[in-house]
């Protein structure tokens, strides 16, 4: 019987997130209890929930640093349970898939996901996907935007409110505060989309390829999928305006100034 994990063949390194908690929601006891082990070996907190609407109602009372949930669930699947999640919390949320097929995959990126593995799935890879997405929710506010320096001699955004201010048109990004705001009002960015804009707006007219926003944003150039760059660009431009971000074919996107 395959579980569709493969356990861990060490214990944990140093600098192991002993303080994360992660709520796995997976309805294979057998897969459930075996990814639970491996995931408090390497220093989690791990609540456990084997349908969806068990995991919906433990999420709202215990509210964990990140979500782990399989696509195929009782009760409440995973695609569902990740809109309801979304629509109260910015939490990232890492779906597991066992098959990994493309409407699998669109489908939970377009709920709300943050990232997706395919099962089964290394406990390395997993691990380094969960460590990527906390790091993601918790980085630390900036000065300035990033990859500024790399700008050489681009222009400034088209106009600049402040040193940690920057404005496009009537968007304005608050690079301390973290705070994102059209025509003045505030936008709900997860930490993903949040990132991604920020990987944009330290390179205004610059086109980023996926590749690179992959490596920048997810972490994980080494066997990542362009489809997580295309559907996050998607939800970010119905928050910031679709005319924001240009698609420039055959090679990525930019921010327009």
């Amino acid at each position: 019987m395959t579980t569709g994990f493969t356990p861990p063949g060490a214990a944990p390194g140093p600098g192991s997130p002993t303080e994360a908690h992660l709520l796995l929601v997976e309805d294979d006891e057998v897969i459930r209890n075996t990814v639970r082990m491996c995931l408090e070996r390497y220093g989690f907190t791990v609540s456990t929930a084997g349908d969806g609407l068990t995991g919906l109602e433990i999420f709202r009372a215990r509210q964990p640093d990140l979500l782990l949930l399989d696509v195929m669930l009782p009760e409440l699947d995973g695609i569902g349970l990740c809109r309801r999640v979304r629509e109260f919390s910015l939490a990232p949320i890492l779906m597991m898939s066992a098959r990994g097929d493309s409407l699998d995959v669109v489908s939970g990126l377009e709920a709300g996901a943050d990232d997706y593995v395919v099962k089964p799935c290394e406990s390395a890879v997993l691990v380094a996907r969960i460590r990527s997405l906390l790091r993601r929710a918790s980085f630390t506010p900036m000065a300035r935007a990033p990859h500024a320096e790399a700008r050489g001699g681009a222009p400034e955004p088209d106009g600049t409110a402040g040193p940690d201010t920057l404005v496009f048109g009537e968007l304005t990004i608050d690079t301390l505060g973290m705070e994102v705001r059209r025509a003045g009002e505030p936008l709900a960015l997860t930490p993903t989309e949040l990132r991604m804009l920020l990987e944009f707006a330290g390179s205004p007219g610059v086109v980023l390829e996926r590749r690179t926003l992959l490596s920048r944003v997810w972490d994980h150039a080494w066997q990542g999928d362009t489809r997580v760059v295309d559907l996050h660009v998607q939800r970010l431009r119905a928050k910031i305006g679709a005319e924001r971000i240009e698609t420039v074919r055959g090679f990525g996107y930019k921010l327009r100034r």
